[in-house]
């Protein structure tokens, strides 16, 4: 008799992280034994994403209230592994309504709904940022202390602590700026490569703050880790509570990854200018430092994220080829 395939929920699966996600559990080594679903806030999922991924169980789920996840329940059934990705990570955006911030990034619904199942057989893979740490000096520890400076970095240390207070099994993903190829279903978000490499072969200056430093990673990274932790919990079926940094291994400021792409692509660097972060006003506090320390990810899963150089090669690869 086959083994039952495991469950695994993505949560915001239509976004840019749970669409990469969805198509890594479906077509990597070992994708036979998962049944997939994911939850969406638009009216009708992505056609290209369900083609994709099929066999997949789209639900349209309001992670504010917690409708339809009752649906998830009866026709899905209990899942191995939740991956929450969905949230508001616009900074400025989350600064405007902090109440919807909190709502949506938040995750009590979710949580509520995991906890209402009578054994503690799930594991909830939270997404969190970078962003809960001050940024006032360089790579961070997951035990140093999260003092957020703006409102999206509250909402995110709020939902961190709320997991780790109602949540048997869980690991949060502290992730810097996640970069890489287009999805699929084609996300309307700016992405970062993408974005840097069209404004500089239109050939005229663009400024960069030099100033302010993340650990960018590629989406690939994120994935294989969310996958290698998936199959731990599934093999060794112990109790599991985990914080970990998920970043490249290069500290980088928005000038420098202009110039990786510049020196990719052959673009003069002349046309990349060097400015403060401090001479434009975004409407949000933005921590000058916050790049991470993942020497814990690496020792704990053996994965080695790429680095900066070789993650925008890929990219810009993929995107002419595509």
């Amino acid at each position: 008799m086959a083994e039952a395939r495991k469950r695994v929920l993505v949560v915001g699966g239509s976004g840019y992280l749970g669409q990469h996600l969805l198509l890594g559990f479906s077509r990597g080594a070992g994708s036979e034994q998962y049944a997939l679903a994911f939850t969406h806030h638009r009216p009708i999922p992505p056609a290209e994403l369900v083609d994709a991924v099929s066999p997949v169980l789209p639900f349209r789920v309001d992670l504010r209230t917690g409708d339809a996840f009752d649906a998830i329940s009866t026709a899905f059934g209990q899942p191995d592994v939740v991956v929450n990705c969905a949230a508001l990570s616009v900074p400025r955006t989350c600064e405007m309504d902090p109440a919807a911030a909190m709502s949506i990034n938040l995750p009590s619904s979710l949580v509520n709904w995991l906890s209402s199942f009578k054994n503690n057989n799930s594991l909830l893979i939270h997404l969190s940022t970078d962003q809960v740490y001050e940024g006032v000096r360089s790579f961070y520890k997951e035990d140093d202390e999260a003092l957020p400076v703006n409102m999206y970095g509250k909402t995110k240390i709020a939902a961190e602590k709320h997991i780790i207070a109602n949540c048997s099994n869980y690991v949060i993903l502290r992730s810097s700026i996640i970069y890489g190829p287009q999805t699929i279903s084609p996300v309307t978000k700016s992405l970062p490569i993408q974005w840097i490499d069209s404004v500089l072969k239109l050939g005229q200056e663009v400024e960069f703050f030099h100033d302010e430093f993340r650990c960018p990673v590629y989406v690939k990274d994120v994935v294989n880790v969310i996958i290698a932790l998936s199959k731990k919990w599934i093999s060794d079926g112990k109790q599991m509570q985990l914080l970990l940094n998920v970043g490249g291994p290069n500290r980088v400021s928005r000038f420098q990854m202009a110039e990786t792409v510049a020196r990719i692509r052959g673009y003069n660097h002349s046309l990349i200018k060097s400015v403060s972060a401090s001479s434009v006003n975004r409407g949000v506090t933005s921590p000058a430092d916050i790049s991470m320390d993942i020497s814990l990810l690496i020792r704990v899963l053996g994965i080695n994220p790429c680095s900066f150089e070789d993650g925008v090669r890929s990219t810009l690869e993929i995107s002419d080829s595509s």
